[in-house]
Formats: C-alpha cells, sequence, structure tokens
C-alpha cells in the first residue's frame, strides 16, 4: 500500500500478467524419464513450442525455440540445463509427434472421461480467469497427486493454470539422443520445475497459464 498526498492508501498497482493458451502434455516413460511437451499456438511469443525433461537420474532439461522463450520459462522454473534448439509439435487426430533437438517423441491420447467432460462444461471465459484457478486449487491437490493450479514460480512472478479439456495419454515412443525411453508410464515421482507437477496419469490438458511478473521484470 502507499499513502495519496492527502494521507489516504491507495491499492498498489497489479503487476502485469502474460496470458499462454494451448496444450500441456505431461507423461513418463518406462526408463524413468518425465516428459512436459508445453504447445502454446497463442502467447506473448506468438506461437511456440517447449519441452521439460528430467532424466531418471533428476537431471532438469529445457529444450526450447529460442533464447527469448528460453530465458522466460527459465526464470519462471527451475533447470539444471538449458538448450535453445528447434521445437516442433505436430497433432494429426489423436496423434502427436514431437522433434526437439535430441527428443523424438510420438504419443496418442485417447478419449475423455468424466473429468474432461466436466472440465469441457466449465465456460472458457471463466476457466482463464485466475481466480477460478485459485478456487479449484485444493480440489486439484486431492485429487490429482502433485497438481496445483496456482503458485509462486521463480523472480518472484505467480502463476495459475486454467484446465479447460483432458484426455488420458495411452501410448508413446521416444528416443533422447541414443537411448530409447520405453513405454508409456506414470509420472512418477513427480516432476521439479515448479511449484507444482503434472497429473500421475498420463495426460494432454487443455489449458491457459496466467504469469503475473515479479518486481525485476
Amino acid at each position: 500500500m502507499r499513502e495519496t498526498s492527502h494521507g489516504a492508501k491507495s491499492t498498489p498497482a497489479r503487476r502485469p500478467r502474460l496470458r499462454f493458451d494451448g496444450w500441456i502434455a505431461g507423461m513418463g516413460a518406462s526408463c524413468g524419464t518425465r516428459i512436459v511437451v508445453g504447445h502454446w499456438p497463442r502467447s506473448p511469443f506468438g506461437a511456440f513450442s517447449d519441452v521439460m525433461l528430467e532424466r531418471p537420474d533428476g537431471e532438469r532439461v529445457l529444450l526450447a525455440p529460442t533464447q527469448e522463450t528460453a530465458e522466460f520459462i527459465r526464470d519462471t522454473y527451475t533447470f539444471d540445463t538449458v538448450h535453445v534448439v528447434p521445437v516442433h509439435v505436430t497433432a494429426d487426430g489423436d496423434n502427436w509427434a514431437v522433434s526437439a533437438g535430441p527428443l523424438d517423441l510420438r504419443f496418442t491420447v485417447g478419449r475423455r472421461g468424466p473429468l474432461g467432460l466436466l472440465l469441457r462444461a466449465v465456460p472458457g471465459p471463466l476457466a482463464r480467469r485466475p481466480a477460478w484457478s485459485t478456487v479449484i486449487d485444493w480440489p486439484a491437490r486431492l485429487f490429482l497427486k502433485g497438481v496445483r493450479t496456482r503458485g509462486s514460480a521463480g523472480g518472484g512472478r505467480r502463476e495459475w493454470y486454467g484446465a479447460r479439456d483432458l484426455h488420458p495419454v495411452v501410448t508413446l515412443t521416444a528416443t533422447y539422443g541414443n537411448d530409447t525411453l520405453g513405454r508409456c508410464a506414470p509420472v512418477e515421482p513427480p516432476v521439479r520445475f515448479g511449484f507444482g507437477s503434472v497429473p500421475r496419469k498420463p495426460a494432454l490438458t487443455r489449458v491457459t497459464t496466467t504469469v503475473e511478473l515479479g518486481d525485476g521484470d
């Protein structure tokens, strides 16, 4: 709070907020690697995609398409290694393909279940509001282990996730460099990039992410 010239306290100005609209795919592989793909057709940086991986030894890797997106994501989350590489994501019906530097990933999604149907029923304008993400944070923690829909991020930033649809990921084939990552598996243990993880069961989530910038931005 700050005081006006008459001594009355005024409300602090709200920090700028950035909105990212797209999809997050979270899945594990039987070798122990966990993968989070962000596909953002609409964002302050234009359309782009990125990949976050946590390797079996705990190394957290970011694969981002430009220096600008890499720096923004690195300042919001925590990584041990950052690579700026071409990242391409395509979807053909239920089949998704991801190419990102050393990662080559193919996965398929199944029909949405009860939770996906429930999320689809929430009006889009409501689902995109940070206030809605605040309301559903505790139910998400209760029913989806490791998931949080709001929290503090790096650099004094804050984040809200507004889920709007959910499909299970049912198959996965992937290589990372010369390593074959194996079959689709739960995201276990949870990934440690930020304040929360993706659902334990591999899933593709339609989401609007809101990032409130920190004092240093």
